[in-house]
């Protein structure tokens, strides 16, 4: 109801408590592989990333518009084929 801030806040809050509190505690009972071909999946994070906050920060009136969602929508999609394709 009117209030996006803490919905922004409960997201990015619980995708840190995830990759910070379960990645370690995972990781301290059992060590986790590392494959070079993460690499790639990390920098088009990374790039992802860039782009996202360029979208919502130089756009108009700092919103996400419909057409890039829709352009993030395909890049997932294209990301996840990419992923199934390379095994």
């Amino acid at each position: 109801k009117k209030n996006s801030d803490i919905a922004i806040g409960n997201v990015v809050g619980s995708n840190i408590f995830n990759i910070f509190w379960i990645l370690g505690v995972s990781s301290f009972i059992r060590p986790l592989d590392f494959s070079p071909l993460m690499n790639f999946d990390i920098y088009f994070l990374m790039a992802i990333t860039v782009i996202l906050f360029s979208f919502m920060f130089i756009g108009k009136k700092n919103i996400l518009q419909r057409s890039q969602g829709f352009i993030f929508l395909l890049v997932y999609a294209g990301y996840v084929a990419f992923l199934v394709i390379r095994g």
